[in-house]
């Protein structure tokens, strides 16, 4: 009793001195993060034992031992998790799922180029035992490029060479293709996996950093996301006043089979966050007629290499991409658009409006307000992004035509 209330009275203390968390962006999903801000420290252990005292309420995240019960096992757990030394960590996904895993996690599956970028962004390649089959054509990723292909998950993965891997964590796309059955696939062979949503410009932070804690590379992802907020903060700043009335409209489309981007599209959250407006006001994608293209005349038509073939890493011309235009703009009446009579049509290889947003809404706010981003080159950003971060040599052509360099 006497213990308990000399607890009590430090608990009081603490109560007076300690601060609510941060005001963040995100909440990190890391079971342990008891006051829900985007880290984990010594504030979350304060702040579970107060819940423990009923001088805090009870958040989800303080069960950081995932068993439904807040005691000073989670406190023990939670400083386990700063010392980097826990046995098993439970987040949650970018699909809403609870995941507890086996820690440290030595070997990981990636099922996509996109997951791909982050872990050679956090410097975790070394990790990996088995690669989607498009990884290797990239020709930025020199270090897992030579492990199996396990096939894709969207067309299906290989679970028997899954199983010979053997790997701690398969890192899987969160959307947009059905996850359930390759979850319950990887159940069968007793493969724990983790669903991220890498394309989201309002997520991106939070997976950053939940991937961080998986791989163990918390301050590499630290370290990321404040390069990214000094970057995208200018962006916030200098259109922070801009009405609607002043945002120029746009339509996204793929130039292969994919068609309009609707607004709800997760790629377009980076176009709007260029101070754009997207005019295809319907969810998905859809095939669009071109006489509804000129009914409603966008400023700006940006187009999708999604199959990299005239944009990309390895392309060292900007003829294809040209063409690529010229191709899709050859519609009857299209000379009459206001994007085309005023030049403002651009092609951009994928990854920019999605994966590889953090770097490509600078692109895309140069694109649409020239003059507000006057002393911006994205090609110098990008360039940084690829040295620093995916320590590779910058090169290729990504988005055409930069009219910046006139």
């Amino acid at each position: 009793m006497k213990i308990y209330t000399i607890l009590a009275g430090i608990a009081m203390v603490l109560l007076l001195l300690v601060l609510p968390a941060a005001a963040s962006d995100y909440t990190l999903g890391v079971f342990g993060n008891a006051n829900e801000d985007e880290t984990i420290n010594m504030q979350d252990v304060t702040y579970t034992e107060l819940i423990i005292l009923e001088y805090r309420d009870k958040t989800q995240l303080a069960d950081a031992k995932h068993d439904n019960r807040i005691n000073m096992q989670d406190v023990t757990q939670i400083e386990l998790i700063i010392l980097g030394r826990e046995k098993k960590l439970t987040v949650l996904d970018s699909a809403d799922r609870i995941v507890t895993l086996d820690m440290p996690a030595e070997s990981i599956v990636v099922t996509d180029d996109n997951q791909a970028e982050f872990i050679r962004l956090l410097g975790a390649e070394d990790k990996v035992v088995g690669i989607e089959g498009s990884i290797p054509e990239r020709g930025y990723f020199p270090v897992m490029s030579d492990k199996p292909d396990i096939g894709n998950q969207w067309r299906g993965l290989n679970y028997e060479l899954v199983a010979e891997l053997n790997p701690d964590v398969v890192i899987m796309l969160a959307s947009p293709a059905p996850i359930e059955p390759v979850i319950g696939k990887l159940d069968e062979i007793r493969v724990e996996a983790v669903c991220v949503d890498v394309i989201d410009l309002d997520k991106r932070a939070n997976v950053v950093m939940v991937l961080g804690y998986i791989l163990g590379k918390e301050e590499r992802a630290a370290e990321y996301l404040e390069w990214r907020d000094d970057h995208l903060n200018i962006i916030r700043e200098r259109l922070e006043y801009l009405g609607e009335e002043d945002k120029r409209t746009i339509l996204f489309k793929d130039v292969d089979f994919r068609g309009a981007f609707g607004n709800d599209y997760s790629m377009c959250k980076t176009i709007e966050a260029a101070g754009l407006t997207n005019i295809a006001d319907f969810s998905g994608t859809k095939q669009v007629d071109p006489e509804w293209i000129i009914t409603q005349d966008p400023d700006i038509i940006l187009l999708g290499d999604w199959k990299s073939e005239s944009l990309g890493y390895k392309i060292t011309s900007s003829a294809k991409a040209n063409e690529s235009i010229e191709e899709a703009m050859d519609q009857p009446g299209f000379d009459e658009l206001t994007a085309v009579k005023s030049g403002n049509v651009y092609l951009v290889e994928y990854m920019l409006p999605g994966t590889r947003g953090d770097v490509g809404v600078l692109y895309f706010a140069k694109m649409a307000h020239p003059y507000k981003f006057e002393d911006m080159n994205p090609e110098d950003i990008h360039k940084e992004y690829f040295e620093d971060w995916l320590r590779v040599d910058y090169q290729g052509i990504f988005f055409y035509p930069p009219t910046w360099n006139d």
